[in-house]
């Protein structure tokens, strides 16, 4: 969008827009250049973490609790029941304390999603469509250079390392995410009396889902089978599962505050993704202007986090994300495909996590016809 924009033009903007006091950037800004020239957020998480806040793992404080819930080990993981979902014993501590102490802003926006349903992409066009007056010039966007993932926390992870002061190195407005159900967040979020705080969760095929988890996991564990992970799934033992019951928590919760939770799917972000990153702006607090329609800042969103995009970016090939289980940053990216399920289940597993998922949806729009 600024190609065409002489650099002596973009200094008479910046000089300009200085005495109004309004934020500027440098056309190629450094990384920290580009965050200290910023007055408001998102910035890059990875840019604000600058390694000072120590680890105090919240289980050191509730790890009574922790050990007194239900148990069970499930693909190499192990699983504690905590209020009717079955969470990862790392994290379950960690929840009690995002529950218990989180401080949201009036102006944060909270990314939720069941693992393996859109969270790196959902990220990309979140961080993307809320950075986009900061770095004018797309050569220069973070995402560039960093994965999704380093851009915004994963407040599971924060809040398990007891590390949650590290979220106030941000500048408002935040974004953030979590792998938690609805009904997990905290009142300081879901309650009726609250203000602000907004909410975009992303929903998946469950059988997409199954396959996409099955791969993932098996960079960790190269001799899982799918059919073992299958069953867990229908059984509802999984990882912050049931899933079932994680994607009615924020069905629900856009049904009965349409301002505050946004509930998106994956398969109709990929069929037409101009119009949900449109509706995610709006949602978010920052529209498109007419101008930027006609300067094909939708479009730019959309290209910059194609998958073919960020698939093919040197950052997203090398390196690992995560703090208790990093994985491998290439693991983020394998199709990004909607009908994948079909390479990987039988007809009649296809059948059966159907007629599950049919039946738990049963009375509601998210029920197969």
């Amino acid at each position: 969008m600024s190609g065409s924009v002489s650099l002596r033009s973009l200094e008479h903007t910046a000089l300009l827009c200085s005495r109004r006091r309004v934020r500027t950037v440098s056309l190629f800004p450094s990384p920290m250049a580009a965050m200290a020239s910023n007055t408001s957020g998102p910035v890059p998480f990875t840019d604000v973490d600058d390694g000072t806040v120590p680890k105090r793992p919240a289980k050191e404080e509730f790890g009574g609790l922790v050990a007194a819930l239900p148990r069970k080990h499930q693909a190499g993981l192990e699983l504690r029941l905590y209020q009717g979902f079955w969470l990862p014993d790392h994290w379950v501590a960690g929840t009690v304390v995002f529950q218990r102490r989180f401080a949201p802003r009036p102006d944060d926006v909270i990314l939720a999603s069941y693992p393996k349903c859109g969270t790196t992409w959902l990220k990309a066009l979140a961080f993307a469509t809320m950075t986009r007056d900061a770095y004018p010039a797309p050569a220069q966007h973070p995402l560039l250079r960093l994965n999704p993932h380093d851009c915004i926390p994963f407040l599971d992870e924060i809040f398990a390392d007891g590390q949650e002061a590290k979220l106030e190195k941000l500048p408002s407005p935040r974004l953030m995410n979590t792998h938690m159900p609805h009904t997990l967040l905290p009142e300081s979020v879901t309650g009726a009396a609250v203000a602000g705080c907004k909410v975009v969760y992303i929903c998946r095929d469950p059988k997409d889902m199954v396959v996409s988890l099955w791969h993932f996991l098996r960079r960790r564990q190269p001799e899982l089978p799918f059919a073992e992970l299958f069953e867990h799934v229908c059984d509802g033992a999984v990882a912050v599962g049931p899933i079932w019951d994680h994607v009615l928590s924020y069905w629900r919760a856009s049904l009965a505050r349409p301002d505050r939770v946004l509930f998106l799917r994956y398969e109709e972000l990929l069929q037409d993704t101009g119009k949900h990153v449109r509706k995610l702006a709006e949602f978010m607090g920052r529209p498109f202007s007419p101008a930027e329609e006609g300067a094909g800042a939708v479009e730019g969103v959309v290209e910059l986090c194609s998958f073919e995009k960020m698939k093919g970016l040197e950052v997203n090939k090398k390196g690992s994300a995560g703090a208790y289980h990093a994985m491998p940053r290439d693991s983020f990216f394998r199709k990004g495909v909607a009908g994948d399920w079909v390479n990987h289940m039988t007809p009649e597993m296809a059948t059966r996590l159907d007629e599950v998922v049919r039946d738990k949806f049963r009375g509601t729009a998210l029920a197969a016809p």
